[in-house]
This record gives C-alpha cells, structure tokens and sequence, in this order.
C-alpha cells in the first residue's frame, strides 16, 4: 500500500484517553501494512508549560517568537514530554515506534525564516533516509516539529509545514491533518467534503478561513503542489477516524489539485 503520514494536532495528544484511542488506530492501520510516518505538534502543551514557568508566549502571523529561553522549553516539551508519551502510547497499543525529531540524521534541515522570529525555521530539505529505513523495517517514525541545520543550530518549526516537507520526502501519497476541528468550513459554517486548490485559495483571500485553518490550507496547498495526490483535514475526535478515511468515507474535507469527476 502506498505511504502515508499522518499529522497529529497537539490538542489530541493532550488528554491521555485521546492519545492512547489514536494510538489505537495508528498501530492498528500500520499493523496492516501500510508504512506510515507520524508528525506531531504540541502548542497547547508548550503554551501551558512556559506559563507555568512564567514567561508569556508570543506570536507573530501565527508563529511562535522563539528566543533562547524558548528553544530550551520546545527540546523539552515538543522533543521531551509529548514525543515521548506518544511514542509510548502507540508502543503500548502494538507499534514498534521511534521517537525523532528533525535534527536527527539531518531529517529535517532548516534556516531561520526570519530574526524577528528567533529560531524560528523554515524547512528547506527533508533527508528521507532514516524515514524510509524504519518504515522498510516496521517501525513507525514519530517526528516532533523540530529542525536543524548543518552549523548545529536547532529551530521552532511550525508542525503543518513539517509534515509537509516529510510527506514530501517519504513520497507519501496521502497526508491526513487529524485537528481538533470537523474539517474545513465554508462562508456557510458547513464542512466543505471536497476543496480544489483554487477554492482552497479563495478561502484564504476572502478571509473565511483564518488564524489556524488558514495555516492548514496553506500547508495543505504546499503539499499538493509538492505532488502529494490526497491531502485531508479531518476529525481527530471522531470514531475509528483513520479506518474509516482509509475506507473511502468522505470525513472531514479532502484537498485535491483540481475537480474530481463524480
């Protein structure tokens, strides 16, 4: 079967019932078969665990400003607590899973997008080797949202465009954004089942779409013109989300370059 990456929202991960149902089902679709790479984010987590320590989060266009102080928390949070507990949750639920990040083997490389930002990055190359060695193996990759470059500097990557770039590399041929929402709206509040990438755009110049589904299309956008036939933004929270997907059923809204004949 082809390869699939599938994005994890860090709003799923966060309560322990969640993880371990998607944990479930993730193990369960590559059980089967089906090589698959995990992304993942954590941005409530990272948000909860700075304001504990008393530092106020800031964002610019969406983006983390990530000054040194924050690095440290995102190696502890994205890279520590969150990959771990995930990895251990599929790990439980059968997988053979192995914890990344970006800086390793050079998965992901990056440069800084931009100094106002801090060590905010922009992924410029995915080095699919080490994906494409676990997932020939069965294991299953799980990547947290951080990069590098070869200078040994470290960056704050935003998770959609990490996973794109790795969809990408790993030549997957669908890429399943699994959100805390039901799937893409339209100026009507409905879930749109299909968008092509004209509409996708057109939601995003009209302001329909904003703050983080505006991010998700623009990724979404990013993958299908990176040749990456299927992309999908659906329902974490719903049941047997995953089977169901891969079962053909039209949950949450799928992306596609141009209109699909009926």
């Amino acid at each position: 079967m082809n390869p699939i990456l599938i994005k994890l929202g860090g709003t799923l991960l966060d309560d322990a019932a969640s993880r371990q149902r998607l944990a479930g089902e993730i193990a369960a679709v590559a059980a089967s078969g089906v090589q698959l790479v995990v992304v993942h984010g954590g941005g409530k987590q990272m948000t909860r665990y700075l304001a504990e320590r008393g530092i106020e989060s800031s964002f610019v266009n969406g983006l983390r400003v990530t000054t040194p102080e924050t690095l440290d928390a995102v190696l502890k949070v994205f890279a520590g607590s969150v990959n771990h507990e995930l990895v251990a949750s599929l790990n439980r639920a059968g997988a053979l899973a192995v914890g990344l990040t970006g800086i390793d083997a050079l998965l992901a490389e990056a440069e800084q997008l931009d100094p106002a930002l801090g060590a905010v990055g922009r992924v410029t190359r995915s080095n699919p080797g080490l994906l494409e060695l676990l997932a020939a193996n069965r294991y299953l990759p799980v990547v947290a949202c951080v990069a590098g470059d070869r200078a040994g500097n470290i960056y704050n990557v935003n998770a959609d465009q990490m996973a794109v770039a790795c969809a990408a590399a790993f030549r997957a041929q669908q890429l399943i954004f699994l959100t805390d929402v039901a799937g893409v709206l339209d100026g009507s509040h409905e879930v749109r089942p299909l968008l092509t990438a004209d509409e996708a755009r057109a939601l995003v110049a009209s302001g329909v779409a904003t703050g983080g589904m505006q991010a998700k299309l623009n990724a979404a956008l990013a993958a299908l013109e990176a040749g990456i036939v299927d992309v999908r933004i659906a329902p974490g929270a719903a049941d047997r989300v995953l089977m169901r997907i891969l079962e053909g059923e039209a949950l949450g809204t799928r992306l596609a370059p141009f209109e699909v004949p009926a």
